[in-house]
Order: C-alpha cells, then structure tokens, then sequence
C-alpha cells in the first residue's frame, strides 16, 4: 500500500488496535473508530475511588507478538510499556484444601505432580513435548496465516492428523496424566479462549507450551496500560483514533465497502474497511443493508457460540497477601460443571471461579495497603439460558462474595470499599457480543481455522475481520494474530 490509501479500523480492542497499528505503520493512512469512551473492547478500564480495575484480559502470554507491533513502527516496547513476569502463572484450588502452583519451573513442578501421582511425572513431561509440536504446528506456523479456501485447510490436514485435533483438551491431557485433578489443571486453559475442555480440539494444549515458552507476564499499571501504550504508538505513527463514535453502518457500493458511518450521520470514506467488533453484529447490523450482511449473519446465528462470563470487580481497604497474582478456584464439580456453562438452560448451583488479584505483582492499581480484584465465573450464554441477569445479578454476586469470605478471603465483607458486576447482558449491550457470548464462536474444530469466518470476506472483497471472530481466535495472542493475518492480506490487496 502507499500512502494516499486509506482504512478504517471499527473497534479499538486488541485486535483492532493492532491491525491499525500495522497498517499506520505501512504508510496505510488509518483511522480507528470506537464506541466506548476509552479504548480497549474487552480490555476497558474502570476507576473507582482510587482502585484501577481492568476489565477483561489480564493473562499476558506472548511478549514476542507485542513487540513485533513497536518493532513494525521502528520503535522499542520498553519506551511505552513495562512488562511483569508473574510467578507461579497460576496457583489451583480446590475443595479438599490443595493447590497445585503452576509455575516455568519444571524440578517445583515435578515435586507437586510426584506428591500428587508419582507415575504422572513421567507423563507430565510426555503432554509437555505434544504440548510442544502443537505449538510449533498450530501457533508458530499457523497462528497469522489467513485460511481462506478449502486448500489451506487441506494443506494443514496431515499435521492436524498426526497431532489427532479431534481430541478433545481434556481427552489428550487424560492420555498423559492419571491423576484427576492434574488433568483439570492441564486442561482448563482452554476456558481462557471460551473452550470447552471436553469438545474444544486438542490444539488448543498449545496454550500450555506457550507459557512455558515465554511464560505469563503482567503490564506495570494493568492491562490498560498496555491499551495506552498501543494507542501511544498507533498516534505516534500518525494514526487517528475517534471514541465515542459508535458506527451505524458500513458504507458499500456493489461487492465493495466505501466507508463507514456513525450514527451521528458522520462519513468516514475509506479504500478498505476492517471490523473488529463482533462478526455477527458486523454482519446484521453494520452491513444489514446489503444482502451479503444478511445472508453471512444468518449462517452465522446457526453456530455455537462460546460461553458468556458473570464478573465482578471489587476493591478491599486491606491487602490479602496469602493470594497469588492468578488464582484458579475450582468447585466441586469439574465435567458436569463444564457440560452445564455450554449447554445448560439455567445457572449452576455451584461454580468455578478465576480470581485476579494484581496488587500481589502491582500495588499500584489501588490505594496504600488496599487490594483491587476481579473475579469472574463462566456462565452459559443468553442463547441457552436466557437469564435475567438484573435480578439474578446481584444474587450471584452475594453467593460469590459468601464463598470467597469462606474460602479464600477472610473478612471480605467487612473490607468491602466498591464493586461492580458485569453479566451476559453488559457484553450483549455494552459490546455487541452475540447471545453476550465472551469469546464468539465456540472453538471447536469445526469452527476453527477455515471453517471460522475468513479474515477477508468472501464477497465484499475490500471488507475484512480482526478478532476472536475470525481466525485465529479468542485471547490476546489470537486476537493479535488475527491482525497480523489481517494486516497481510489488507497490504497485499493494495500493493
């Protein structure tokens, strides 16, 4: 591309953010459009009475993507963002009292897993070389290549074979380890992408080599402090980002997209247009005025669609250091919970729990000796269970808040200083998330690669997607893989 081309980039979360990044840094004159007061999408920040709260991804496993995207505009990550290791990754609860530390340490890991199931040290060391050729095959090679015809799939085909992604994560992870409870700590991660364990493809294990490769990192002032970082760079190289401009439609004139208007009447004229806002919203409602947007939501609506998330910010005027950074509560039950969150028509009576307390690796994100958390428990999506969250809310709040005070928190309540909650209607309204699914399309193999929608439409030719909904997929890498992939075919197109 030169630079009298332009585009436009609908949605300023990480995948959004990143494909604009790149294009601006392509000479691509871009502008980025977002709805919310701030940027970030899943990523937003909220304040409150001096605690910081950052809102969605909080998990950072792949530096090296990040950096790519400074090293694209010629410049150095470390002048806009500080990257925290975090150690352990994660500490596991569960109910009988213990924990697992899952840490990049292989002799502490192989300690916990020989006090656990001794024959499972061996097959331990087992999952982590598969763990490993997955990721080789399925990240590395294939995590910002665009699929867009049948033969790139085909092309896969023989290494998806060898590495038998019909499995589910839970089912590989169950050849190698005995012991039931290692087997929900090595195959929980996929929840983190909206993956059921139990149907998502064993090529979601590569989560767990990823963190081993580069290991689990924290930005210094939260994940919002990487969005400002990104949107420092993005206007650095001459980028333009609009908030508070929520988009009414996408422009298009025959098989091609001319721009994009806001529902202000605003006209934003562009050779190309990207979305990263939800790809069945892209398609009924931004491009519901022409029959490709009709059709394309359509066949959409008739996909699984990923669980939706019930969280809850709250922030304490004492400091619980007996938390690790991540904590993973699991409840009692593990598959019929699981079963229940994708397919259930109702809420669970019990519930596992994902608990962020980042002041053990920041304390600047709250008040002097004051602690800043969330806690967040997967929930099925409106779809299947169509909750009424404004009165189940509160209730599920109260529920979690009496379980964290038993458990894990001792006088949380009498610590209490603000909250918040978030639910599946907050991510169908406040992000136009389908069904208020967190993820998008469920990550199962046959909506994964190019089976999910394509990162360049297949009808409008100058129209393209970025983000959990098209491939590669959800969480931070994938979602900046997905610009990656994007961002190619966009400077290819107009080279």
């Amino acid at each position: 591309m030169n630079a009298s081309n332009t585009a436009v980039v609908v949605g300023a979360g990480f995948g959004g953010l990143a494909l604009a990044i790149r294009l601006q840094a392509q000479g691509v004159q871009t502008t980025l459009l977002e709805k919310r007061d701030k940027p970030g999408g899943r990523a937003y920040v909220y304040e409150d009475e001096g605690f910081v709260f950052d809102a969605g991804p909080t998990v950072i496993t792949d530096p090296s993507a990040l950096e790519e995207l400074f090293t694209a505009g010629g410049r150095r990550m470390a002048d806009y963002v500080e990257l925290l290791p975090v150690s352990p990754f994660y500490r596991l609860c569960w109910e009988d009292g213990s924990h697992f530390d899952y840490a990049n340490d292989q002799e502490a890991l192989d300690r916990q897993i020989h006090a656990r199931n001794p024959a499972d040290v061996a097959g331990y060391r087992r999952f982590l070389a598969y763990s490993q050729a997955v990721f080789a095959e399925g990240y590395l090679k294939l995590g910002a290549v665009p699929f867009l015809s049948f033969r790139d799939m085909i092309s896969a085909g023989p290494q998806l074979a060898r590495l038998q992604a019909w499995r589910s994560v839970y089912g590989i992870v169950s050849r190698f380890i005995q012991d039931e409870q290692l087997r929900q700590a090595f195959s929980f991660h996929s929840l983190l992408v909206g993956g059921n364990p139990f149907a998502t493809s064993s090529i979601y294990t590569l989560i767990h080599a990823l963190e081993r490769q580069w290991g689990v990192w924290f930005p210094r002032g939260g994940t919002g402090a990487l969005v400002r970082g990104l949107v420092e760079l993005f206007e650095d190289l001459g980028g333009r980002i609009e908030l508070n401009a929520p988009v009414a439609a996408i422009e298009t004139q025959g098989t091609r997209v001319t721009g994009v208007r806001l529902d202000d009447g605003r006209l934003f004229k562009a050779d190309a247009v990207a979305s990263n806002a939800d790809v069945v919203h892209t398609y009924a409602h931004l491009l519901g005025a022409h029959p490709r947007g009709a059709a394309q939501a359509d066949a959409l609506r008739k996909k699984r669609f990923s669980n939706s998330l019930f969280v809850l910010y709250f922030g304490l005027d004492h400091h619980h250091d007996q938390l690790r950074h991540h904590t993973v509560c699991f409840g009692p039950r593990y598959r019929e919970l699981i079963t229940e969150i994708f397919g259930g028509n109702a809420l669970a009576d019990d519930f596992s729990l994902y608990l962020h307390a980042p002041c053990i690796t920041d304390a600047s994100l709250a008040p002097p000796g004051c602690g800043s958390h969330y806690v967040l428990a997967p929930v099925p999506h409106l779809g299947n269970a169509p909750i009424d969250w404004t009165v189940e809310g509160p209730r599920y709040r109260d529920r979690i808040f009496d379980y964290l005070e038993q458990r894990y928190m001792p006088g949380l309540r009498s610590q209490l200083v603000t909250s918040r909650i978030f639910t599946p209607l907050d991510f169908r309204d406040e992000l136009n998330a389908h069904l208020g699914s967190a993820f998008s399309l469920e990550p199962i193999l046959t909506q994964s690669a190019w089976f999910r929608p394509h990162n360049r439409d297949a009808d409008l030719s100058n129209l393209y997607l970025v983000g959990a909904g098209t491939h590669p997929g959800a969480g931070v890498p994938g979602v900046i893989g997905s610009a990656k992939a994007t961002a190619g075919l966009m400077l290819e197109a107009q080279a």
